[in-house]
């Protein structure tokens, strides 16, 4: 019998760039943490410039030779994706791994100052325009990754994004389903794009099952969700929820297992995908819907300003 995937079958990372947005805590900085040790040189893309500095130092406490560095940026502001492009591109000549990690949960409703719904723009279409505006680095480092992390709950998700566009209102789950449906229907497409023109550039998309992370207690401490305290979210977590490191192994798969191709959904093995080791899994089949893929780009593309004509 195969023994289960482990972190210690990940290969040595030396020489390769990383950057993981939203890596100052959960899923993002366990796997910064793996990362790190296992060689790569990993770039902290967060929000918090303080928070990234602290999860920076402790990544370097616990591995003296850790090549890290954080630099910041706001995924839900188009400015901040742009001047972080801008950023990077001026210092690294190479990018092998980008992953799209960064999110919010069902927050209320509220309009980032790009006229663009929070959620919809902190988990798709800051990303989105992130991943576009480095593509030709990508390009030039090949073979290289794209990792988009999205959740179970895209199976939430459906065929309403041009009503979101046109301001129709949606509670926050449905709005958080939509983003994460999002996620891999832009990794779908990417995919298809990349292999259409011969890039060695691998898109994938991955989900973590139920993790203990902030994400859940930042969404109940908003109030979006009436009768869902953050206490309840925190003794939810303690009760249920497989540590933050474990819920990082379907993006380190993602991110590091040469097996794993573009187009692949990864996801934990156990029990309704809550949690166990990492393997390749079905998306919901919304999810695989080209023509539904294909218009969320067009929409993406007028929503950010990013065309990816550098693809």
């Amino acid at each position: 019998m195969t023994s289960p995937w482990t972190t210690a079958q990940i290969p040595d990372q030396s020489g390769r760039v990383i950057v993981i947005t939203g890596a100052n805590s959960g899923i993002g900085f366990e796997a910064a943490r793996v990362l790190v040790a296992k060689g790569a040189h990993v770039v902290l893309a967060c929000r918090n410039p303080a928070k990234a500095t602290e999860a920076e130092a402790q990544l370097r406490a616990e591995t003296p030779k850790a090549s890290v560095e954080s630099m910041e940026l706001d995924v839900s502001r188009l400015a901040s994706v742009r001047a972080f492009a801008e950023r990077f591109r001026a210092t690294h000549p190479k990018l092998d791994v980008l992953c799209n990690n960064a999110g919010v949960m069902a927050l209320p409703p509220s309009l980032t100052e790009d006229g663009l719904d929070i959620q919809m723009a902190t988990n798709h279409f800051g990303h989105f325009a992130l991943t576009g505006l480095l593509i030709d680095l990508l390009k030039s480092s090949a073979p290289s990754r794209v990792v988009n992390v999205s959740s179970a709950a895209h199976r939430l998700g459906g065929d309403r994004y041009d009503a979101m566009m046109a301001g129709k209102k949606f509670n926050p789950w449905t709005v958080y389903g939509q983003s994460k449906l999002a996620n891999i229907l832009f990794t779908m497409e990417l995919n298809r794009r990349v292999q259409s023109r011969d890039v060695d550039l691998r898109a994938i998309a991955c989900h973590p099952g139920y993790a203990a992370t902030n994400l859940q207690a930042t969404s109940a401490s908003s109030g979006a969700t009436a009768g869902y305290s953050e206490a309840v979210a925190r003794l939810a977590n303690r009760l249920l929820a497989q540590p933050a490191a474990a819920g990082a192994w379907p993006t380190l798969y993602a991110i590091a297992e040469p097996d794993a191709q573009g187009g692949d959904f990864i996801g934990p093995s156990g029990i309704a995908e809550a949690s166990g080791p990492p393997k390749k899994v079905s998306p919901s089949k919304t999810a695989c819907d080209p023509d539904l893929a294909s218009r969320l780009w067009a929409l993406s593309v007028k929503a950010t300003g990013v065309d990816y004509s550098a693809l």
